[in-house]
Formats: structure tokens, sequence, C-alpha cells
């Protein structure tokens, strides 16, 4: 029989699983479904850049007066919200639900990293193992089941889609504008080079089919998730903590040497995200292929990503998340390499798909590993450590759309490989630092049942056993 904490996990699981159906669903077509003026793009930059400012304040706040489970439905209603802003896509419904969208994003991924820690630290607790060992297994099932939303999500819209009976074909003149082309050639025409957008009614069918996804998500948690934390965020809204500390907790962790040389880390895991969802999918796959094959390029990215996931979350115990990040680096370095020498053609429809592919496998160990690290090393601060990390990653985001329009593709992939030899060089000392000096497990906060664990700017954080 599971465990009480298992069956929240994946409860949690599932839940994300079916709203970023929808949502990775919607952020793969946006550079290609709008690309008129780039309004696609910049909704998602107005997503990123809202999640920044949510980050700052809002998830300690949300989350100690709702508690994980209602921070999480709350934001998952904001998620939806993006769903209804893409029925009549324009810059007066876009970027009002892209706003929106990304208020509630910071504390519902903040709020889900609590909980899974909370879990995986009462589990470790309770059988009596390592609180690391368990954040990084569950943290791996989370992005197991998770990330499988995007076989889902795209699978939907290149059915959706492949029934459109105007799909064109992609002339050979055309191909010189793909990949990372000649960089005079790719930046004028990029807005010049077109393609077929689905008939409006197969387009309606796609955003109301992921509206129906979103729903279930909500109902999911809202039914059969556990209150975990209900009795901290009553005691926390009876002791009135001062508005201040709350509001500021996510900029005092950045007293803490160790987040802000994770700072490279956390931002390269935007950046490579939104190569994969808006550039390689409109400059490789829809310029090369058409638009009906994004979604079967993004199926391939998230079914190795999500078995990926799974594998590294429990093998991260036995060869250490060096290791694991040293592969995910490598990988990517190498990827990058090809991108820049490879020019699409539709006679290698294969190599569309070993990119992504390849890709997968790496945001695989970003994925897993930063969020159990940030676990691992902020354990007393858990809410502000992920808000930090939501912002940083969403600043990575925010920086790589911003240039989206302007910049070549050539430079975008120098770009992102500046930012990984960065990675690569400071990453490093934190672990090294680690490993000498190991973070304390958080066992002794579930000896009883509810433990308040005093920091050293008296914010006050309530854990509790479960």
């Amino acid at each position: 029989m599971i465990s009480r904490n298992f069956k929240n996990v994946l409860v949690v699981s599932v839940g994300f699983l079916f709203l970023f159906t929808a949502y990775g669903g919607l952020q793969s077509l946006q550079s290609s479904l709008n690309a008129k003026d780039g309004m696609g793009v910049a909704s998602l930059s107005v997503v990123y850049a809202s999640i920044i400012v949510s980050s700052m304040f809002l998830p300690p706040i949300m989350i100690k007066n709702l508690g994980c489970k209602w921070t999480i439905v709350a934001g998952m209603v904001c998620y939806v919200s993006y769903s209804f802003g893409n029925l009549y896509p324009g810059w007066y419904t876009l970027i009002p639900t892209s706003a929106i969208l990304g208020l509630g994003g910071s504390p519902l991924w903040s709020a889900k990293c609590t909980y899974l820690t909370i879990s995986g630290n009462s589990q470790a607790a309770k059988d009596g193992g390592r609180g690391p060992d368990v954040i990084n297994q569950y943290f791996g099932i989370f992005f197991f089941i998770f990330q499988s939303s995007a076989v889902w999500g795209n699978l939907m819209s290149s059915l959706i889609f492949g029934q459109d009976l105007n799909i064109a074909n992609i002339p050979e003149e055309q191909l010189i504008y793909c990949g990372a082309a000649d960089c005079g050639l790719n930046v004028s025409s990029s807005n010049s080079t077109t393609t077929t957008r689905p008939a409006q009614e197969l387009v309606w069918k796609l955003v109301g089919s992921y509206i129906g996804v979103g729903v279930v998500a909500i109902l999911i948690v809202s039914v059969f998730l556990d209150n975990i934390d209900r009795e901290q965020a009553s005691e926390f809204r009876g002791n009135h903590e001062p508005f201040g500390r709350t509001f500021l907790a996510t900029f005092r962790l950045l007293r803490d040497w160790r987040l802000v040389t994770l700072i490279p880390l956390t931002m390269y895991s935007g950046f490579e995200q939104s190569f994969l969802s808006g550039e390689y999918t409109k400059n490789y796959v829809t310029c090369a292929l058409g638009i009906h094959y994004v979604g079967f390029v993004m199926m391939c990215f998230g079914a190795t990503n999500s078995v990926c996931s799974f594998i590294f979350g429990r093998l991260a115990r036995y060869t250490g998340r060096a290791a694991l990040f040293s592969l995910a680096a490598l990988t990517n370095f190498c990827c990058i390499i090809g991108l820049l020498m490879w020019r699409p053609h539709q006679d290698e429809l294969a190599v569309f798909f070993v990119f992504p592919a390849l890709w997968g496998m790496s945001d695989a160990v970003w994925q897993t590993q930063t969020n159990a690290l940030y676990g691992v090393l902020f354990s007393a601060d858990k809410e502000a450590a992920f808000a930090n990390y939501r912002m940083w990653e969403s600043l990575g985001f925010v920086i790589a759309f911003a240039y989206s329009t302007f910049l070549c593709l050539e430079y975008k992939l120098y770009i992102l490989l500046a930012v990984l030899l960065l990675t690569v060089v400071t990453y490093p000392i934190v672990e090294y630092h680690e490993h000498k000096k190991p973070t304390p497990e958080a066992k002794e906060a579930f000896l009883t049942h509810v433990d308040t664990v005093q920091t050293e700017d008296n914010f006050i954080i309530c854990q509790s056993k479960v």
C-alpha cells in the first residue's frame, strides 16, 4: 500500500500533467501560430516578466496564508485564463491573460516545490532515510509524469491541425532562411517568412480542448490533494507576521552566496527551454516542415524528458548531482554546435527529432536536479528559495524572448552557449562547498507534529509531520 506522502506526490504530478498539457501545447505554438508582429513571442515575454514580478513577493505571502494546496489551485486558475485568451488572440486578449498567468506562475511552482520537499522530508523521517534521497526521488517521479504533458499537449495539436486541408508545401527557396542560415537573410526575412495558419475552427477546437483539460487539473488538486500545511497556514495568519518580512523574504535569501552562485544555472534553465519552444519550433520545424509538424517534434522532446526525469531522479543517489549536470552540459554543448552547423531540409526528417530528444534528456537533468538542489540547500527557507528559482529562471525566459525578434538565430545560439559555459564554471563551486560542508538535513523538523524553525532574521517557517 502506498504511503500518504507518495499519494500526494501522484496527485500533484497528475494535476500538473493536465494543466501543462494545455499550457505547454500553447507555448510551443505561440511563435508560429501567433507570429504576426511577434505577438505570440511577446505574450510569452509578458508571461515570464510577470513571473519575475510575482516571484518578488507573492509566493511566501500566498503559501503562508493559503497553504500549498490552495496556492496551487489559485495558480492553476491563472494558467487556464491564458487558454481563454487564445480563443480570440489579439493584443488586448493575450497580453492581459499572459500577465495573469505570470502572476500565478511563481506561487504555483513555489508551492509545488515546497509541497514535494515537505513530503520528501516527512517520508524520510518516517522511514529513517535521508531527506535529499527521498526529495530527489519525489522530484523525479513528478517530472516523469509532468514532462509527459508535452507528449499529450502536442499530440492534441498535431492531430487537430492535421485535419487542415490547406497545409502548404514548403518551397525549396524558403529553406535558405531556415536554421542558423546567413545572418542577414535570417533577420530580414524573419517577419516576411510566413506559414499557413490553420483554419480558425481548428484553432477553437484545440484551445477549447486545452481549456477542458485545464479545468480537470483544478478539480483533481482541489478534491484529492491533502492540505498538509493547513495548521501552519492558520497559525501564520493568527500570528500576524509583519508584512515587510514576508514581502522581502525572497530578497533576503540573496544574502546567501550559494543562491547567488546558482543564478547562472537557474537562468540557463530558462534560456534552454525558451530556445526549444520558441526558436527551434519556428526556425527549424515550422520553417522547413510546416506548423503541423511542431506537435510531433515536441512530443519527442516530452517523451524523452519524461523518461529521463524518472531515471535521473533515481540514479542521482548513486551518481550524485555533479555527474548528471556534467552529462546535461556536454549534451547541450554538442547540440548547440550541431544546430549552428546544420541546415535543415525536408529530406532529413529524422534529424528534426534527434535534437529535441537529446534536448529532452538534458532538460530532465536541469529540471529534476536543480529543483532538488534548491530543496536540499535551502530547506529552512523553501518558499523564498523556490521563489528565487522561478524568478531567475523566468528572467532567462524574458531575456531570450525579448531578443527573439531582432537577433539572428546564430547569435542566439552563441548567447545560449555563453550562459552554458558560465554555468559550468559557477555551479561546481556550490557543489564543492556542499561536499565539504553538507547542509544539515531537516529531519528534526518532523519529530513532533508541528516544529518551528527560527531563521537568523526571525522569519518563522512551520513544518508538519504527516
